[in-house]
């Protein structure tokens, strides 16, 4: 029979981390199951889960697959109602699974649900990979509730609710495993950045529903496997979100919006061009040509991918850079 709950903490190279916050998913996640599936990492940390934490099942990826790739080859070998694909920086919070669960089982229509997400660092503001759930702008532009570009608001109860969102994030992430197959896994071409958004608009496509959980909360660290200024981050968020987009709208939407992305993009050339960040610029360039290459793979989505109320129908770029609108609160987002 399969567990209730399966917690599974995909690693790479993250020895420190585990060190530090394993014990504390393992306190706080009794009686459930809790995973490690090890990514191919080059550092000791196998030697140290068998060393330190024998009990614990341990899923060896001979090569690492990237976060979309290692958890669909890690979840072969899981069995469970739910998975909870949990990021080695995380600190979680005593009761932080039964909330969500509670959600998902009186609402089967949701295929994925994320907690409220704050930064470890600064425990009183939400963090910078999910805050209090997704959503995402006409452009594709991707922003939370609590975040804004890099604008984190300070954590006052003001999103202490259930909602459906547009997305829920991957560093805390838990999905039904019935529609996590029937949906198609994550695409492991994405290799990572906005996997977990891809799947959660897929999942939308085919009449199913994102949540966040407000009652719930973990700290995130953040950065622990990529750092934020890596030209290849810069590489996949731009190159992904080319995907996501290709992969997700219809024909129509997809050439409406091309152009104004492709000015934008060039812009962010420049910038990073202008300051100094030779690599992270030369990285949006090889992004487009990686993507042309890449989206012959695909199929564009027969139906239009922007209807979901979530979507915000104008520029978050223009709410933010131009009208100075720096909290959910201010967009006037009515959903």
């Amino acid at each position: 029979m399969a567990n209730k709950v399966a917690v599974v903490i995909l690693n790479y190279n993250g020895r420190n981390y585990l060190e530090q916050f394993l014990p504390n998913v393992l306190e706080n996640s009794s009686p459930y199951q809790v995973i490690v599936a090890d990514n191919a990492s080059t550092d000791d940390s196998v030697h140290f889960l068998e060393s330190q934490f024998p009990e614990i099942q341990l899923i060896k990826i001979p090569e690492n697959l990237g976060y979309a790739g290692g958890y669909n080859y890690a979840f072969k070998y899981v069995e469970a109602e739910y998975y909870v694909l949990l990021n080695s920086d995380v600190e979680t919070t005593k009761s932080w699974i039964e909330p969500v669960v509670e959600l998902m089982d009186e609402n089967t229509e949701i295929a994925a649900c994320q907690p409220k997400i704050r930064s470890f660092h600064n425990k009183k503001y939400f963090e910078y990979a999910g805050a209090a759930g997704g959503y995402i702008d006409f452009l594709g532009y991707p922003f939370c509730r609590g975040r804004i570009f890099s604008t984190l608001e300070k954590d006052q109860g003001q999103y202490d609710d259930n909602r459906s969102v547009f997305w829920a994030t991957g560093a805390c992430l838990f999905v039904r495993a019935k529609d996590f197959h029937e949906l198609g896994e994550l695409d492991a071409e994405f290799f990572a950045h906005m996997e977990e958004i891809d799947f959660c608009w897929r999942a939308k496509n085919r009449g199913k529903q994102i949540y966040y959980c407000g009652k719930s909360t973990v700290y995130h660290v953040g950065g622990g496997t990529l750092n934020t200024e890596s030209p290849f981050k810069t590489y996949l968020n731009f190159r992904n979100n080319w995907l996501l987009l290709y992969k997700n709208l219809s024909q129509k939407e997809f050439v409406k919006i091309k152009f104004k992305r492709t000015i934008l993009d060039y812009i962010a050339f420049i910038q990073l061009t202008v300051v100094g960040k030779y690599s992270n610029a030369k990285s949006i360039s090889k992004a487009h040509r990686d993507f042309r290459k890449m989206s012959k793979k695909y199929s564009q989505n027969e139906k239009e991918g922007f209807t979901h109320p979530e979507v915000f129908s104008r520029s978050i770029i223009i709410a933010y850079f131009l009208k100075g609108f720096k909290s959910f609160t201010k967009l006037k987002f009515t959903l």
